[in-house]
């Protein structure tokens, strides 16, 4: 077994690798049969929804990480009334869509647990989420909370998000509110229709929900693998008599996935009123926590013997444990794909565009053999054109766009899959280079993409231009002194590359251009320059580009460094700015104008 590297080098992966996989995969080593990747019946038959107008056009739009929004009125974190507030905003300076992390189910029973790519569903909403205060009877629970306990909302305007202490105050109050409106939910038409149309899958996940919390209170784990073994099983006894005699427990959880739903909806549907294209674009994790709620309703659906990451790779010369458990080929193919294709409705129902993280996880997967590391691990293919086309069949039942995030080990043929499917490809300014280590032309940009100029999981731009993240790697011991020297150094070269760049698309502001000639750089990015950089971003032939809430308010906090853990408050990082004063700050109007300019709308 071999594969090709992100640096274009064949690789091979070792025997005892293959052996774990196949024993993952409860596979005969001698009876399988070998396939490439390019096989015909590999090929899509189907294409994803290109909604009218947007071909042909070139649409901007702002993303951010909803958790880090603050306002006045959130409790917090970030909520689904600043979500639909920010679109509102944004629309007013002509933005298309307005992008968030995945808005998947967690643990609400352990707050602890809050990175969005591990969760524990990705079916359900994280009623974190949720805007109290829009909801009947909340204000009221609110305002009584906080004159009753004060001190749970006094650590709820810091610099992080501390989600117990979202927790400790939100829970009680959706309780709360819950207990005021319980009654009327066997009358209530549209709950009834939710609850049924949600079917076995939301009875399966409110239960889950149901017993975590239960095992919270006891003391125990959140997640199912630390349940007592009666518990484990989803048809067994001991869960058919905690169903029982847990209904309001249950069926609380159902009404928090009621809420969620419609206040989703409701934001897609403000957006949308208020001038935006797409309107929401939502991200789609690559994959589940084993412990979920996803793997105990349906244990068949995933394969409990191995773990998804990533190879090594220039960034992680010991490759990446995701620690997400892998879907099982079988079980996919012998239920035709609609386990994935539920979860894909569910985030399009309320969303002009999706993106799919690691989309290569469409044709191949980093499994992670039980006991081995990451870099023990090995490619685990997928069926390409069943997978596609599962996708492709939402989307086009919603209208919803899709772009893929193909960023790092990308299998041959697979980006023109991608194109031919109609599945935007992903482009990130810092990676777009030639092998010289020049920047590409805006020219040199496919049509068929979304540009940004960064990530989550890479610096801001001013981050950037700074090297935070170098000196970041550093002050959390991931690499020494030399390597911090080195990686500085060669910062410095590709911010001058990036100048010339910038000069060869006239973008460049004179008073750089003896900068980009040998002369001292500034040590912190002036912001008309980071406007010339997104000004160079918008003027890609890519049909959309996007551009962070961080970079719109010359931020240099990025929201994850991957490879930490207690290191660096990876998911916590709170904005900047209020989102109450962002339609008048100048950075924010400045980087919008330039935007516009760049990519005018058309009719």
């Amino acid at each position: 077994m071999r594969y090709v590297s992100e640096m274009g080098e064949p690789k091979a992966i070792d025997a005892a690798a293959q052996s774990g996989l196949l024993s993952a995969l409860q596979v005969d080593p001698e009876g399988g049969e070998e396939g490439g990747f390019a096989r015909e019946e590999q090929k899509p038959s189907l294409a994803c929804a290109l909604p009218e107008g947007l071909a042909s056009s070139r649409s901007w739009g702002v993303t951010c990480q909803l958790y880090s929004l603050r306002s006045e009125r959130n409790l917090g974190i970030g909520d689904f009334e600043d979500l639909a507030r920010l679109a509102e905003v944004a629309a007013e300076t002509g933005a298309s869509f307005v992008g968030v992390n995945p808005l998947h189910a967690l643990f609400l029973a352990d707050a602890g647990r809050y990175s969005p790519y591990s969760p524990s569903t990705r079916r359900f909403i994280n009623p974190f989420y949720l805007a109290i205060d829009t909801i009947e009877g909340g204000e009221a629970a609110i305002a009584a909370l906080r004159t009753e306990k004060p001190d749970l909302f006094e650590g709820l305007d810091g610099e992080l998000v501390d989600y117990p202490a979202v927790a400790a105050a939100k829970v009680p109050l959706l309780r709360e509110v819950y207990a005021s409106a319980k009654d009327g939910l066997t009358s209530d038409e549209s709950f009834r229709a939710f609850t049924e149309k949600g079917g076995d899958a939301l009875r399966g996940f409110a239960l889950f929900e149901a017993i975590s919390e239960a095992m919270r209170a006891e003391g125990g784990s959140a997640g199912w693998h630390n349940w007592p073994e009666e518990l484990r099983d989803r048809t067994g006894e001991a869960v058919t008599s905690f169903e029982a005699g847990h209904e309001d427990a249950i069926r609380f959880h159902i009404w928090l996935q009621y809420l969620c739903d419609r206040q989703l909806g409701e934001a897609q549907r403000r957006a949308k009123a208020a001038g935006m294209r797409i309107g929401l674009y939502l991200d789609f994790a690559v994959g589940v926590s084993p412990d979920g709620a996803e793997t105990w309703a349906d244990p068949a659906l995933t394969v409990r013997a191995a773990r998804v990451g990533s190879p090594p790779d220039m960034f992680n010369s010991d490759g990446q444990d995701w620690g997400l458990a892998p879907l099982s080929p079988k079980a996919l193919a012998e239920r035709h794909y609609a386990p994935l294709a539920a979860a894909y409705a569910g985030l399009m129902e309320h969303a002009g565009a999706i993106r799919i993280d690691h989309a290569m996880g469409l044709a191949r997967l980093w499994w992670i053999p039980e006991g081995t590391n990451s870099g023990g691990g090995g490619y685990v293919r997928y069926p390409l054109g069943a997978m596609v086309d599962a996708l492709a069949r939402v989307s086009q039942d919603t209208n919803c766009l899709v772009i893929g995030e193909d960023l790092g080990t990308v299998p041959e043929g697979f980006r023109e899959a991608m194109a031919d499917s109609h599945i935007l490809s992903y482009k990130v300014l810092y990676f777009e280079r030639w092998k010289d280590g020049l920047f590409k032309a805006t020219g040199e940009y496919p049509q068929a993409s979304l540009a940004c100029i960064s990530t989550h999981d890479l610096a801001t731009l001013s981050g950037w231009w700074h090297g935070s993240d170098v000196r970041l790697r550093s002050e959390t011991g991931r690499q020494n002194a030399a390597a911090t020297e080195r990686d500085l150094a060669e910062r410095d070269r590709d911010r001058r590359t990036l100048l010339a760049a910038l000069q060869y698309e006239r973008l460049l502001p004179p008073d750089y251009h003896a900068a980009n000639e040998g002369a001292d750089l500034p040590e912190r990015l002036p912001f008309e320059l980071a406007i010339a950089i997104h000004r160079f971003g918008a003027r890609t032939r890519s049909m959309l580009f996007a551009v962070q809430m961080e970079d719109m308010i010359a931020s240099e906090k990025q929201p994850n460094l991957p490879g930490t853990t207690d290191e660096y408050p990876n998911w916590r990082v709170r904005s900047d700015i209020r989102l109450d004063d962002l339609a008048a700050d100048e950075r924010f109007q400045a980087m919008a104008r330039a935007m516009r300019d760049e990519r005018p709308e058309t009719p």
